[in-house]
Parts: C-alpha cells; structure tokens; sequence
C-alpha cells in the first residue's frame, strides 16, 4: 500500500502520545514510588526536573543537528529514546540498588525522546501541504491531550486490575506505541527541511520582539500546563482528601478531556476564533482555576476548578508556534527548536517550583501552625497551588504585549498576519 500524507500526519499524532505517555505516565505513580522506594516529595519535584532538564538538552542538540539529520531519522530516534525509557523505567528502579537512581536513569532516557519528538513533530506538521496551518497545529497537539487522557485511564484501570505491586509491567506495556511508530517513520513520505539558505537567521529572530515576547508565553505555557498536571493527582489525593482511582479520574485525566478539547474546537473552528483574543481569556481562566484550585473548601468544587483548567492551557502552546510559524515560516527546526526549549524549562520550573513551596511550607512549623484545620500536606500542596497563578499572569501581560505591538504597527492581531515587520 502506498503511503501518503495522512499516513503522515497519522504518524505524527501517535507521535503527540508518545510525548503524552512519557510526561505523564511516572505522576501517576507517584503514590507507588512513594509507598515502596521512600521518595520524598522534593525527589518527586526534581524526577520531574530530570524529565524536563534532560528535554531541554535534547532540543538544544535538535536546534543545531536535526536539519541535518533530517525529519525522518530524528523522529525514528525521538521514538526509539521513548521505548528504552519506559522499559527502564519498570526494570531499573527494582534491579539498582538505589532505586531513585534507577527511576532518574529512566527518566533522562524517555525525555532524550519527548524532547526531540517537541521538536519534531511541529516542523514536520508545518511542513505538510494544506492551508490553515493554525488549526493543524493545534488539531496535532491536541493528540497530546487525548493521549495523556488514555495514560490517565489505562493505567488507572491496570493498576486496579493488576494491582500496585505489578506497577512495573504498566511502563513496558506503553512503550509498544512508540516501538510501533518508530516502523511508521520508516515509510511515511516526510517534506524535505528547510534549506539553509532559505532559513530565518537566529539573529532576526532575537531581535524580534514578538519572538521574544513568544519566548516568555512559552515558557510559562510550559509551566502553567504541568505544575497542575503533574501534581493535580496527588493534590487529590493528599490535599482534598479524595481516593487515587477519583483523583486521577477527576484530576490529571478530566485536566486532559478538557484540554483536549480547546485544541480540538480551535483545530475545527478555528478561522472563526481570533487567535490572540482567545489566548487573553483562556489566560485569565487559568489564574481563576489556580486560585479556586487552592481556595476552594469544597473538594469537588477545586476539582472542577483542576479540569477546567486544563481547557484554559489549550491554546497557550500551540497558539505561540502558530502566532511564531506565521511570522518566520522558513524558521525551520531551529526556530521552533528554541521554542521548545523555552516551553521545556517551564514545563520543568513550574512543577518544581511548586513542589519546592509545597515543601517550604509544608515543613514550617510556624506556618503550619496558623493554619490548625489543614494538615501539613494540605496547607503545603494549597500554598503550591495558589502560588502557580502567576505562571498564567504572566502569558496575560505577554498576549497583551503582543496586541499593543500590533497596534502600534496598525495590525489587526492575528496568526495569519506578516508579523515579521515587528
């Protein structure tokens, strides 16, 4: 059978879910990790440091070799780094004699493979033939979301099924995907890179000031987004009170339902959504979700208030590649290389940031002491929380930013327009 450009694009959004599997899968073992290797909640912070860190060295090195490797070898090794990561991490953590070592090893593995599928996947979706790239873009990342959903519910559900103590076989199981997808790659028909003489300098970019205005929302995009996915579960649990099976259903997998749904919308309907319009609000959501996150005394109500938050986030990291590709279409891997980075150091500070106020507060006797209806767990994750607002506060000065820069220049705001000229 002759492969064409949907077989592409098919192969791109199993990509999205190997990024999901990877960013998502060790959250919701924490729990486990806890009970059976003793990590503190601080070692959990900086697992999710390690993830993250180690995505950024990987699209560092993307920036500078993937052109030259080319789309099909680096999404084949982006594939292969997801699969020997997720096996590890079910086999080293119980054969190492530190077992934290073992989940870091892991950890650095699947991320070398989530960081190059960021860089990746973008560019090759970009490069594809059809209008409307906007609505792509964001329909492809929306894979991520439904792909996160599935890790939510499957491992959820084995881990009822087979129990916490078989934990270990749920990682190898999941890194069937990306085994199969690295074959997909093989064959797929993948557009040519951008040749060197036609790419966007590095120099034009960085002195863009919608380039770097597009750095800042990427980087607290990365940082709104995963300070609450990666801990919404155990604030769940520890925090509201609530079982394991309904956190991660109410927490991290209806975050991900509604996430996925804002890119959808906007993947269908988008040439009817102003782009830069819809980021504004979807920004102010955010706080508003993070502070009901924290605030709210009813658990069900902050629950609500944990998903919806996932619809807020949709739009921030796509909506920037789109608002950024529309400016400098020929900046090639690179530009959205470095994207990328900004996007992984938020998606690695964020979380950790929390999880360091978390503990701070959590361990202050004094603090503590004033708040004598909330254990130190609760009042620590709370404190978290409600200080992650201010990752979204920043994406609304950002967007507004971007809108006055256009009105200075008498531009309507919108991703389909020349902005290169800022």
């Amino acid at each position: 059978m002759k492969l064409g450009y949907k077989h592409t694009t098919l192969a791109c959004y199993l990509g999205m879910i190997s990024q999901a599997i990877v960013n998502n899968l060790a959250p919701l073992l924490f729990i486990v990790f806890k009970d059976e290797f003793r990590v503190s909640d601080e070692q959990l912070g900086r697992l999710i440091l390690f993830n993250f860190g180690t995505q950024i060295v990987a699209d560092v090195l993307a920036t500078r070799f993937a052109d030259r490797m080319g789309y099909r070898l680096t999404s084949r090794l982006a594939e292969a780094f997801c699969a020997v990561g997720l096996i590890m991490m079910g086999i080293l953590p119980r054969v190492m004699p530190n077992p934290y070592a073992g989940l870091c090893v892991a950890a650095v593995l699947y991320a070398l493979g989530g960081g190059l599928i960021e860089v990746v996947i973008s560019p090759i979706i970009e490069s594809l033939p059809g209008d409307a790239k906007d609505k792509a873009m964001s329909l492809a990342h929306s894979f991520y979301c439904w792909g996160q959903v599935g890790v939510v519910l499957i491992t959820t559900l084995l881990l009822r099924l087979i129990g916490e103590d078989l934990w270990f076989i749920i990682p190898i199981l999941w890194s069937l995907l990306p085994l199969y997808n690295l074959f997909r790659f093989l064959k797929v028909p993948l557009m040519p890179t951008v040749p060197e003489e036609e790419k966007t300098p590095l120099k034009t970019l960085f002195t863009s000031k919608i380039f770097l205005v597009a750095l800042l929302l990427m980087l607290c995009a990365g940082a709104s987004e995963l300070a609450m996915s990666q801990w919404s579960s155990l604030f769940a649990e520890r925090a509201l009170g609530v079982t394991k099976v309904i956190g991660d259903l109410l927490g991290p997998c209806l975050f991900a339902v509604f996430m996925g749904i804002g890119r959808t919308i906007y993947g269908v309907w988008g040439e009817k959504i102003h782009l830069t319009g819809a980021m504004v609000f979807c920004a102010a959501l955010c706080i508003l979700c993070y502070l009901g996150t924290a605030l709210f005394e009813n658990p069900w109500l902050s629950l609500l208030s944990c998903a919806l938050c996932g619809f807020s986030v949709s739009l921030m990291w796509p909506g920037t590649f789109s608002l950024t590709s529309a400016a400098y279409p020929k900046g090639g891997t690179a530009m959205f290389g470095i994207l990328a980075v900004l996007g992984d150091v938020g998606c690695s500070v964020g979380p950790a940031l929390m999880g360091a106020v978390s503990g701070a507060v959590s361990g202050n006797a004094n603090i503590a002491a004033s708040f004598p209806n909330l254990t130190a767990d609760q009042l620590g994750l709370k404190s978290g929380m409600l200080f992650s607002a201010v990752f979204p506060a920043f994406i609304l000065i950002g967007v507004l930013l971007i809108t006055r820069f256009h009105k200075s220049a008498n531009k309507k705001p919108s991703p389909k327009a020349d902005l290169s000229e800022e």
